[in-house]
Formats: structure tokens, C-alpha cells, sequence
């Protein structure tokens, strides 16, 4: 009974309550909606990095690398956290939308998983998933703090880090502005994969052994490729259905996402190389320390 009653409570607080099911994407209800917020944002995370990883080179340029202490388990620990709860509360509130419109199905002979993929036409940004995909978007800014780390800990500052957190909060901004279908499986995966990473960086961040090195790489691998299988079901939806809410964001997405794709996997590529040429070099030293 006890048990049951908790599962109502978490149903009711991830998927019916009034906040979540009245929610719209205007400038009254979601802070941070407007276009210039958003380039503003994306141009000061760009700049207060820029000077952070100079500021560094040029007054600690002698030093060892500045200790953050438990900050960055800390976040590991709250955005492993917010991915789960934005997972669960994605996943309870598309149930409650597809079991509130069984009658949609019926008329337009669709099926739940399409809709997931593919908005119908004048789909507008307001509802549950609407706003699980808003705390989806306002979380991309805690994710750009792991930036600020790496220049602190290690004096890099990566083209790669700047530009996929740039993307993504401007991919999430798309989503909610243009009712951008797949967005909903976007969510889905992105978070399911991002409780289990920064699960695993928790883990490595308070000192417990770590079992595989480029573990969050493979996971950002998976996480891609299932990213690219959903495109291909949305584009073959859009044709074979009479077309898909957001499509011109969609294309853009799409662009911004084969960027990414690009810049890691030739980030990927060099990262064996690398490992590729130092069991080289080890196999030589032991070589010479033979003869």
C-alpha cells in the first residue's frame, strides 16, 4: 500500500501536476525564451572561457593546476541526478500524453512510437513533455561548468568542449521554439545516457577504481549512433506521413549534430593514435632495456 501510495506521489510530482501539465513556452512562464538570451549566453560561456584559460596561462603560468576539491563530484552527483529525474519525468509524461490522446491514434493511424518521432503538423510547445524538455534546456547550462573545470584542473581549454556545449544548448533552444519533432526520443536517450556517465564520474571523482578508461567516450558513441538511426526514422516519417512539425529545425539539427559527430569522432581518432604511439614507444623502452 505504502509502496503503491509513493508511486502515485512520484506519478503525480513528475507527470500530473498543474505546473507541468499547464505549462507553455511563453515569456511569462520560461525564463531564458528569447533569442537574445540565448546568443548572449552561448557568447558569454564562449568569452568567460577564452579569459579564464588565458587569465590562467598568464598568472599561474608556473604552477601546478588548481585544486577544486569536491566541486566537480559534487556536479557529477546533481547532473546525474537531474539527467535521472529528467529521464523519469520525459518517460511518465509522454505515457500520460499518449493515454490522453488514444483517440488521435485512431483517427490519424498512427501509433505511440511515431508520434514520438514525428509531431503532428501545428504541434504547439506547451504540456508535459514541453516542460521536461525546458528543464532539459535550462540543464545544458550546468553542463557547461564542466568546462571551467578542465581549464582549472588541467590548462585546456578544448574546441571540441566549447563547441558541443554551444550546440546543444542552441539545438535545445530549437527544440521548444519550432515544437521540433524527435525531440521527445532526443530527451529520452540523451538523459539515460548522462545519468549513467556522470554516475560514473562521481565514482571516479571520489577516488573509486575506474574499470575503463574511455567508458563516457563509448557511451557518447552509442548516444550518436542512436541520434543518427532517429533522424533517418524522422526523415522517412516526414515523407511517409504528410510531414512533421519543426522539419526546418529538424534539418538544422541534423546539421549541427553531423558537426559534432565529425569533431569526435576525428577527436576519437587522434585519442587512438595517441594511445596507438605511446605502447609503441613503451614496447621500445623494454626492448632496449633487454639487450
Amino acid at each position: 500500500m505504502t509502496e503503491t501510495r509513493m508511486v502515485q506521489t512520484l506519478r503525480y510530482y513528475l507527470s500530473e501536476h498543474p505546473s507541468i501539465v499547464g505549462f507553455r513556452w511563453t515569456d511569462s512562464q520560461s525564463w531564458g525564451n528569447t533569442w537574445v538570451f540565448l546568443f548572449i549566453s552561448i557568447s558569454s560561456y564562449i568569452i568567460l572561457s577564452v579569459f579564464l584559460h588565458l587569465f590562467l596561462l598568464v598568472v599561474f603560468r608556473h604552477r601546478r593546476p588548481l585544486p577544486l576539491g569536491p566541486i566537480p563530484a559534487v556536479h557529477s552527483l546533481s547532473m546525474a541526478l537531474i539527467s535521472f529525474t529528467i529521464f523519469a519525468g520525459i518517460l511518465l509524461s509522454s505515457a500520460a500524453e499518449i493515454r490522453d490522446t488514444r483517440w488521435f491514434w485512431r483517427r490519424y493511424k498512427t501509433t505511440p512510437f511515431q508520434w514520438l518521432l514525428c509531431f503532428p503538423i501545428g504541434t504547439r510547445p506547451s504540456g508535459r513533455v514541453f516542460f521536461w524538455s525546458y528543464i532539459f534546456y535550462l540543464s545544458r547550462f550546468l553542463h557547461t561548468l564542466r568546462t571551467f573545470f578542465t581549464i582549472i584542473r588541467r590548462r585546456k581549454l578544448s574546441f571540441y568542449q566549447l563547441f558541443n556545449h554551444s550546440i546543444l544548448i542552441f539545438m535545445s533552444f530549437l527544440w521548444l521554439e519550432f515544437s521540433q519533432s524527435f525531440q521527445v526520443l532526443g530527451i529520452i536517450l540523451t538523459t539515460s545516457i548522462y545519468s549513467v556517465v556522470y554516475g560514473y564520474r562521481f565514482w571516479t571523482a571520489v577516488g573509486l577504481p575506474s574499470k575503463c578508461f574511455h567508458f563516457v567516450n563509448h557511451c557518447q558513441i552509442v548516444l550518436l549512433s542512436c541520434n543518427v538511426i532517429c533522424h533517418i526514422g524522422v526523415l522517412l516519417l516526414h515523407f511517409l506521413r504528410g510531414g512533421c512539425n519543426g522539419i526546418g529545425a529538424w534539418v538544422l539539427n541534423s546539421v549541427l549534430n553531423g558537426a559534432i559527430l565529425f569533431f569526435f569522432l576525428n577527436y576519437y581518432v587522434k585519442l587512438h593514435l595517441e594511445k596507438k604511439r605511446k605502447i609503441g614507444a613503451d614496447k621500445q623502452m623494454l626492448k632496449h632495456k633487454d639487450n
